[in-house]
């Protein structure tokens, strides 16, 4: 099972209660970071994926959250994290709670034992309606009582609304899970376009962006950002860098610093997860 570790000598396991913890976890993996919030610096980074880009089943990932040491402790805050391709949003405006089913359903099939969950968002003022496997809600909240499930939709907006440019441009934005990604398009502060692509190769990926890009009439001149555990640079130089003339890897940044032990670190893999931090 690959493993990573990242972690500060200032890291004590006897004072959890100072720190937040973020966790995403789904069947590709569990990661998580620890944000020491005395002096607002990340200290801890861990990911467990597993074997030959298989999956972990609810057992696996159970096993994995409840042996490891820091997983099972208190913390004065706890986000987590659940990457779900099955996700629709909605503006605060229209949205109305008795109705969440009906929304979701409008756009996406709703399967036996799936929970139906929300997120609110402040940029798009919006909510995020999302539907996870009911095994799979059970084991969170279960291992995470006191955490807040988020779906990866949520940081990743928050992230957007710190760091876009607030000019004429564009601002792209993909965000790679293993067998989806998230694109984004704003205008200004006007977001144009959302949606989730399900893909198996690379050719797939580029035939939705540039599809897309096209559609939305952003120019070969402008950025596209692209962050996510699966992104791999060269690959994505090579299918883009004929269409798209700056590709940009989008590093977390906000109201916290990192330690040095993250300096040889790809940050733009787990932005999702730092940037869990900044959201309410």
């Amino acid at each position: 099972m690959p493993f990573l570790e990242l972690y500060d000598e200032t890291l004590d396991i006897n004072s959890t209660e100072n720190y937040e913890l973020s966790v995403q976890a789904g069947n590709d993996g569990v990661s998580c970071t620890i944000l020491d919030t005395l002096r607002n610096k990340f200290i801890l980074l861990r990911s467990y994926e597993p074997d030959d880009n298989g999956l972990f089943d609810h057992d696996k990932m159970y096993e994995i959250i409840s042996r490891d040491d820091f997983l099972t402790r208190p913390y004065k805050k706890i986000n987590v994290i659940v990457p779900s391709a099955k996700a629709t949003l909605v503006p605060s405006a229209l949205y109305e709670e008795s109705e969440k089913e009906g929304y979701f359903t409008f756009n996406q099939i709703r399967l036996e034992g799936e929970i139906i969950l929300t997120n609110e968002i402040a940029d798009p003022d919006a909510v995020i309606i999302f539907a996870l496997p009911g095994p799979a809600t059970d084991l969170l909240n279960r291992s995470f009582p006191k955490g807040r499930i988020c779906h990866q939709l949520k940081p990743l907006f928050n992230y957007l609304h710190l760091n876009r440019r607030a000019t004429g441009d564009h601002y792209v934005h993909v965000h790679l899970e293993k067998d989806f990604f998230n694109l984004v398009i704003f205008d200004q502060s006007v977001l144009k376009f959302c949606n989730t692509f399900h893909y198996q190769t690379l050719s797939d990926i580029q035939y939705y962006v540039l599809y897309v890009l096209r559609r939305m009439n952003v120019g070969q001149e402008e950025s596209v950002c692209f962050s996510g555990r699966r992104v791999k640079p060269k690959e994505l130089d090579v299918i883009f860098s004929d269409y798209i003339k700056t590709i940009i890897f989008a590093e977390p940044s906000g109201n916290f610093t990192f330690s040095y032990v993250f300096n040889d670190t790809d940050l733009y893999r787990f932005l999702n997860l730092f940037s869990s931090t900044n959201c309410e």
